[in-house]
C-alpha cells in the first residue's frame, strides 16, 4: 500500500517572558493606555510575567548540587488584572484570547475569588474558566469566597456549577467549613440552600458548626456568628459531634467564652459533661480561660453548664476561678455544703486584699451546710 506522506509538526511558539516592572503596573493598575501599547506585541497577551525579589532561596540547579538564587513569582496579565479588579483590562485581554486556565495550580479566576472581583468573575466564567479547578493549595474557586464582599462571587460560581461540597486536598473542608469559621451568614445561607452538607467532616473530623464555634472568637462579632450557628443547627447540625480530638462545639464555646452560643447549643442537646481526647470537659475548657475574660461571661457560661447537668469542680480547682469573682459565687453555688478553701491563706497578700471581704467570709463559712433557702433556690 501506497504510503501517506508525513505531515510536517511545527512546535508552539515559546511563551514569552518578561521581567519588566512596567509591564507589570501596566497590568497591576489597569492603566489602559499602557495596556494598548503592551499588547500591539500578540504573544504578550499570554506573556509569562516574572518578577524577582531580594529574597535568596536554595534552589537544585543539577541534581546534588543546590544553589543560591533570588525568589521568582510568575502570574500572567490576565492574574494580575484580574486579582485587582480591573474588569476592563480582563475584558481586552479575553478578547485578544487570552488563555483562562493557563495555569492549573493558579488561574485568574482564583485570583478574582481572593479579591471578591465579581465583574471579573462573571467575564473569566463566561469566558470558560474551569470553575471547579483546584488551586497549588487545593482550594477551589469557592473556597476562596472568605469576605462578605464576596457573596456575589460565591454565587456566580454556583451558577456557573460550581460543587457546593467540594473539597480542599489536604483539609477536606467544604466551602461551608470556611464560611462558618469566618462567621459568613449570607454565605452560609447561600450554600445551603445549594445543598450544602452540614454534616460533611474534615480530615480532622470537624463539622461546619464546629468550625463556627472555634471561630467566635471576639465578643463584637458573637452575634453574626450565633446566627450562622443558628442556621447550621436549623439545617440539621448535630451540636454532639465531635473531631478526632473528641472537641465538641461545646467545647469552642467555651474556650471563646460565648454565653449565647454555649446556651443555643445545650438547648439543642449538647452535652455539658463530655470530653474530649485529653479528659477535659467543656468546664474545663472554661477555666482555661479564666484570665483572659475576667467579667460577667464567664460566670454565666458556667451557670449555664451546670444547669444542664456539668458536674462541679473538685475544690482544689476553685482557686483557679478567683480572677473572677462572679464565677467563684457561681461555682461555690453548686455544693451542697461550702468546701474547705485551705488555698486561700496561700494566696499572695496583694491578692487577698483585692478580695479581703469575700475570702474572709468564704474561710469563716467553709465546710459548713448551705441554708435551706439556699438549697431551695
Amino acid at each position: 500500500p501506497r504510503q501517506q506522506p508525513l505531515q510536517e509538526v511545527r512546535a508552539p511558539p515559546p511563551q514569552l517572558r518578561c521581567r519588566d516592572a512596567a509591564v507589570h503596573n501596566t497590568f497591576m493598575y489597569g492603566d489602559m493606555k499602557g495596556v494598548y501599547t503592551v499588547l500591539k506585541d500578540p504573544g504578550m497577551v499570554n506573556a509569562l510575567l516574572e518578577t524577582v525579589k531580594e529574597e535568596m532561596v536554595w534552589t537544585q540547579r543539577w541534581p546534588g548540587r543546590w544553589t543560591l538564587s533570588s525568589r521568582v513569582k510568575q502570574t500572567s496579565p490576565l492574574r494580575l488584572a484580574a486579582s485587582r479588579g480591573h474588569s476592563g483590562c480582563v475584558e481586552e485581554l479575553l478578547f485578544r484570547g487570552a488563555e483562562v486556565n493557563d495555569d492549573p495550580g493558579n488561574t485568574a479566576l482564583h485570583d478574582a475569588c481572593i479579591g471578591a472581583h465579581a465583574a471579573c468573575v462573571q467575564l473569566l466564567l463566561a469566558h470558560g474558566a474551569d470553575c471547579i479547578l483546584l488551586a497549588a493549595d487545593g482550594s477551589a474557586p469557592l473556597h476562596l469566597c472568605t469576605s462578605v464582599q464576596s457573596l456575589h462571587c460565591a454565587e456566580l460560581l454556583l451558577q456557573g456549577g460550581a460543587e457546593v461540597n467540594v473539597r480542599m486536598q489536604e483539609s477536606r473542608l467544604t466551602p461551608l467549613h470556611i464560611a462558618g469559621r469566618r462567621g459568613l451568614e449570607e454565605h452560609v445561607e447561600l450554600f445551603l440552600k445549594h445543598g450544602a452538607d452540614v454534616r460533611a467532616t474534615s480530615r480532622e473530623g470537624e463539622t461546619p458548626l464546629n468550625a463556627a464555634c472555634a471561630g467566635a472568637e471576639r465578643p463584637a462579632e458573637a452575634g453574626r456568628y450565633l446566627r450562622v450557628i443558628q442556621q447550621l443547627l436549623d439545617a440539621g447540625a448535630d451540636p454532639r459531634t465531635a473531631g478526632r480530638k473528641q472537641h465538641t462545639p461545646l467545647h469552642n464555646a467555651c474556650s471563646n467564652c460565648s454565653p449565647r452560643i454555649v446556651d443555643v447549643l445545650l438547648q439543642h442537646g449538647a452535652r455539658a459533661g463530655a470530653t474530649n481526647c485529653l479528659g477535659y470537659t467543656p468546664m474545663d475548657c472554661l477555666l482555661q480561660v479564666v484570665d483572659d475574660f475576667q467579667d460577667q461571661q464567664l460566670g454565666a457560661v458556667a451557670r449555664s453548664l451546670l444547669n444542664h447537668g456539668a458536674k462541679p469542680v473538685p475544690p482544689k480547682v476553685l482557686q483557679r476561678c478567683l480572677p473572677s469573682v462572679s464565677t467563684l459565687e457561681v461555682m461555690l453555688n453548686s455544693y451542697v455544703s461550702l468546701p474547705p478553701c485551705e488555698w486561700v491563706s496561700c494566696l499572695p497578700a496583694h491578692v487577698y486584699q483585692e478580695h479581703q471581704p469575700f475570702l474572709q467570709l468564704l474561710s469563716q463559712r467553709g465546710s459548713q451546710p448551705r441554708s435551706l433557702q439556699h438549697l431551695l433556690r
